[in-house]
């Protein structure tokens, strides 16, 4: 490897208005949840998702775990969600009480393929959860008519999504609540942090009580809750971040579009054509020693990529099943994210093309 500055999978992007707006909060004493929250949650449900109702906690997996209590999500019930995931999906179905279901994946767009999920609804399934993964929407119309023709409900984990639409509609609109994860490596971030979006009034409400231990007004505890709060230092750092989250949308858009064009010898990744894709991971599909090429890039190139994720959730030791999933399993042996943050420098994209079209040529 030549002596060329790492290029890494993801960065966190911070500047000098987050640490601005940091410092104003520090002066002014009020640090735990307060004006800067809930000028937050007013300012991304306006921005992102038409106006709906935002409930500011602690982390994305809080928003999943609190939303499923909200919406009565319980002992006994069944959550169909996806496995090709991080943990905390199917995690937040456990903590809640009940039993994740693991279904298949659409190969393109790497989310929750409606007609595996329709083979296992059973009788005490009660929701369907997916997962707009790596930032393309799952198929929402195809999961609706399932939960419509079943009475389920339907829930947005919208952790890598911020600003997605599918016919121009944003994602965390559609279900009866979302969660939007405000992670440091997220499109957007608060430090840490995540966003419950609800349509319903009453899933808001308990959402509300159960993130400030059972209550909304001091000492007038509803029922027994938690301490899942955000705090005024995270949530200006949102603010900051939400601010500026079209424009670094943009820039995501623009260099995914870049290796739609340039990249060969891997299989890059398919947009629907009702899609607007916001590109959380570029994630291409290397068939052949994945990571191998990975390695490759790392100490060849000096180029970061990210394999999200290797081990099928239901393979996990904390689940341990043997579910069948054919493309969760060949999407956890071929996946490979590369790059695609706005922080990217033409030179930066420049050696990633090159390093990825010659390994793929040399069949590495």
């Amino acid at each position: 490897m030549t002596q060329q500055e790492f290029i890494p999978a993801a960065r966190p992007l911070i500047g000098d208005e987050e640490r601005t707006a940091v410092d104003a909060v520090l002066r002014s004493g009020m640090l735990a949840q307060g004006p800067e929250v809930a000028a937050f949650e007013t300012e991304f449900s306006e921005a992102l998702v038409d106006g709906r109702r935002t409930a500011a906690v602690n982390s994305g997996t809080s928003g999943l775990h609190l939303g499923l209590l909200a919406a009565g999500i319980g002992p006994g019930d069944e959550v169909i969600v996806p496995s090709f995931t991080f943990a905390a999906t199917a995690n937040a179905v456990v903590l809640a009480g009940a039993e994740p279901v693991f279904a298949d994946i659409d190969p393109d767009s790497f989310t929750l393929d409606p007609a595996s999920v329709a083979q296992l609804i059973g009788p005490r399934t009660a929701a369907i959860m997916p997962v707009h993964l790596y930032g393309h929407p799952a198929d929402m119309a195809g999961l609706q008519s399932l939960a419509d023709d079943h009475s389920l409900a339907l829930f947005e984990d919208a952790a890598q999504a911020h600003a997605a639409t599918i016919d121009g509609r944003p994602v965390g609109t559609f279900g009866a609540f979302a969660m939007f994860s405000l992670y440091p490596t997220k499109n957007m971030t608060s430090g840490e942090g995540g966003m419950v979006v609800s349509a319903d009034a009453d899933i808001d409400h308990r959402v509300r009580l159960l993130r400030n231990q059972g209550m909304e007004a001091q000492y007038r505890n509803e029922l027994a809750g938690f301490n899942a709060r955000m705090t005024d230092l995270h949530a200006a750092i949102g603010r900051a971040q939400l601010r500026k989250l079209a424009g670094w949308t943009a820039d995501r858009r623009r260099n995914a579009a870049r290796f739609d064009r340039e990249l060969s010898g891997v299989v890059t990744p398919p947009v629907a054509a009702n899609i607007e894709h916001v590109y959380h991971q570029y994630t291409i599909r290397v068939p052949e020693d994945r990571d191998g090429f990975a390695r490759a890039l790392r100490e060849e190139y000096g180029i970061g990529s990210g394999v999200y994720y290797p081990v099928p959730v239901h393979r996990l030791p904390s689940f341990g099943r043997n579910d069948v999933l054919p493309e969760t399993e060949r999407a956890a042996r071929e996946v490979l994210s590369l790059p695609v943050h706005p922080s990217l420098t033409e030179a930066d994209l420049d050696r990633i093309v090159t390093a990825v079209n010659a390994l793929a040529q040399a069949g590495r």
